[in-house]
């Protein structure tokens, strides 16, 4: 099984403003990392080659990024070994703190490819319910073995 991840965000600024810029012109590079990173599988992105103007939520500053890796280390390298976690240190600059869970993580087949939707899901359901083999965050340390068990 792979692992498949949803994070969400609220711009304290509109995408084209000066306040968020630094954080946009870098999105093609850190994409570029995470595409090239060992473990990648998959990202979310339309034809500008990321997801920032795909919009799930009636808020249009809500931004979202998801992906697919082989593992959580695979992940938890990009995020915290790579040019990527000088950006995860100054989200504050650019973005409001979000009261609820703002990421949800998951296991999916390993042909699997998940929707937007049902990517939404699995945040509503973390938020209703904790921490899960059905979704799941950081703090827990479900597996796919987990995951089999429980259906």
């Amino acid at each position: 099984m792979k692992l498949a991840q949803l994070n969400i965000a609220s711009a304290k600024y509109p995408l084209d403003a000066p306040e968020i810029k630094e954080f946009v012109d870098n999105l093609d590079l850190v994409n570029g990392i995470a595409e090239e990173s060992e473990g990648f599988v998959w990202r979310l992105k339309d034809e500008s080659g990321d997801a920032t103007n795909i919009q799930l939520f009636d808020d249009p500053s809500m931004i979202v990024n998801m992906s697919v890796w082989d593992s959580v280390n695979a992940l938890k390298n990009f995020m915290f070994r790579t040019h990527h976690r000088d950006f995860m240190r100054r989200k504050s600059e650019w973005f409001h703190r979000l009261e609820q869970d703002n990421y949800v993580l998951w296991w999916v087949d390993d042909d699997h490819i998940p929707s937007t939707e049902e990517a939404l899901e699995r945040l509503e359901y973390l938020r209703k319910n904790g921490d899960s083999p059905n979704a799941f965050t950081f703090k827990s340390n479900y597996t796919p073995d987990d995951v089999k068990a429980s259906e």
